[in-house]
């Protein structure tokens, strides 16, 4: 058998196992209630358009995005596609044939290459907003809301006001708060403009500040003058509900703050059940902790985004009962959610996780990238398994033109290389740029500045010192054919 007929049973054989993993194997993407942990009926998964057309391309890359421990599990996926591909260079390099030592020196010299693409990938994945599956709601009195999340004004957020109000929108939300740390007069302006008629008012934008005191708590519903440097808990509580606002406790579960009870004495309104910043999911057993005790004291569980311009794709949603929201107006519709937060029942609120995966626990992770590809496959309908089967056609396509073309088969990794420093580095150009607008605001641009355009540098100069190298040498050993031809004719 041939390599081209060995390598179409070999993509024959994948496609196989896409479709009876996805079909035999299904597993179906649905929105759960946290609370009841069983799936939410009138809530439906909306798959973008652009997910479909590149799927083989986004849809991996949004899958480990939604881990359920992402910051762990991303590196090792990213660490067991280096170890594959060392592996599969090492054994075609050198499996028939007798060491060469300038295949090895090529090897070595690839590795860097492809650490700092797979960085960017990184990267990518964690810090570039993709077409990611959202929420279609179909119910006619529930209305969805985030309670949490941090725009460049906050000092650990990457994201203008505008992009968090259009993520909202893209992501299907009907209002939000922005809970800037120690700030929310920026937040107040944003609102002002959209009630005068600046900007769409859906979604809505709701004035909230989280506060950093014992704990970390979602100050909601602030207007007008509003301080809280220097105050301690049971104040900062207090003035919020003067105001006519709530207080939420933020997660809670981290094990930083004091014990549940105290913030229930101190008249916080509820506790966020679950939070999405990080991991999607924490200890069990706490959760049902703290769930019974909420139920036992009249407060309320909500879940908190704890967006803050990069991270996890959306994966959380509030759902508040709240009829006739359409025909509400500005401040009609901000007066309903906080009559919801601060007064309940529990009833009216349902916390909704995306559900793409069976839970598992954060012991062992390292065998994890490979379940993680399994389940991938069992999530996809016909019209993403039809994309893979075009793209591998395009794929190999591909592959047998540039096995016929020497100059593509080798400089293939070093143009990915490129495209991956060149995108690290405008990256990097502008985080340091917004930083410059929100000074005395924001921290968090100048880091990563400081890390991304660096490291994109260091990988471009590599790649044009490889480039360079090998440019070199392959006009060299040309000039050496022609010379050589030229004495053996003479």
């Amino acid at each position: 058998m041939n390599r081209t007929k060995k390598q179409n049973l070999f993509l024959a054989l994948v496609m196989l196992s896409i479709i009876i993993l996805s079909t035999v194997f299904q597993f179906k993407v649905h929105f759960e209630d946290a609370l009841l942990q069983s799936p939410a009926p009138g809530y439906k998964v909306d798959i973008s358009i652009w997910r479909i057309i590149f799927e083989p391309i986004l849809g991996p890359l949004l899958y480990l995005n939604r881990s359920l421990y992402v910051l762990e599990e991303l590196p090792l996926a990213l660490f067991w596609g280096f170890i594959f591909y060392v592996g599969y260079s090492a054994v075609k390099k050198f499996r028939g044939s007798r060491f060469r030592r300038d295949m090895l020196y090529r090897q070595l010299a690839n590795l860097p290459l492809i650490i700092g693409l797979c960085f960017a990938l990184f990267v990518v994945v964690l810090f570039i907003p993709l077409p990611n599956n959202t929420i279609r709601n179909t119910t006619d009195d529930t209305v969805l809301v985030t309670s949490h999340a941090h725009t460049e004004f906050s000092h650990d957020g990457l994201i203008s006001q505008e992009n968090m109000w259009k993520w909202h929108k893209r992501n299907g939300f009907d209002a939000f708060f922005i809970t800037d740390h120690a700030n929310h007069k920026k937040s107040l302006e944003f609102s002002q403009e959209q009630k005068e008629g600046k900007f769409p008012i859906d979604p809505l934008v709701l004035v909230g500040q989280e506060f950093s005191g014992t704990n970390h708590m979602s100050l909601l519903g602030l207007n007008g003058e509003f301080e809280t440097k220097g105050m301690e808990d049971k104040a900062v509580i207090d003035s919020v509900h003067r105001y006519g606002g709530a207080v939420i406790i933020n997660h809670w579960f981290d094990g930083k703050g004091r014990r549940k009870e105290v913030y229930a004495a101190l008249g916080a309104d509820g506790f966020e059940i679950e939070n999405t910043g990080t991991d999607l999911y924490y200890d069990r057993d706490v959760f049902k902790q703290l769930r019974k005790f909420c139920e036992e004291n009249g407060l309320i569980m909500i879940g908190g985004l704890d967006f803050h311009g990069y991270g996890k794709a959306c994966s959380l949603y509030n759902a508040f009962e709240i009829p006739d929201w359409d025909i509400l107006g500005h401040s009609g519709k901000k007066q309903a959610v906080l009559n919801i937060l601060k007064e309940g029942p529990q009833e009216k609120i349902k916390i909704l996780i995306y559900k793409d995966r069976p839970f598992y626990p954060k012991a062992n992770l390292v065998f994890r990238p490979f379940l993680t590809t399994v389940n991938y496959f069992r999530t996809l309908n016909w019209a993403q398994i039809l994309s893979w089967a075009l793209w591998i056609f395009l794929f190999q396509s591909i592959v047998n033109r540039t096995e016929k073309s020497v100059l593509l088969r080798n400089n293939g990794l070093l143009v990915l290389s490129n495209i991956g420093a060149i995108f690290l580095m405008g990256i990097g150009v502008h985080y340091y740029l917004r930083g410059k607008a929100v000074i005395g605001y924001n921290d968090i641009y100048s880091e990563y500045s400081l890390l991304l355009g660096p490291i994109g540098l260091g990988l471009l100069l590599y790649v044009l010192a490889v480039a360079y190298y090998r440019f070199s040498k392959r006009k060299s050993a040309k000039s050496d054919s022609v010379h050589e031809k030229t004495t053996i004719n003479f």
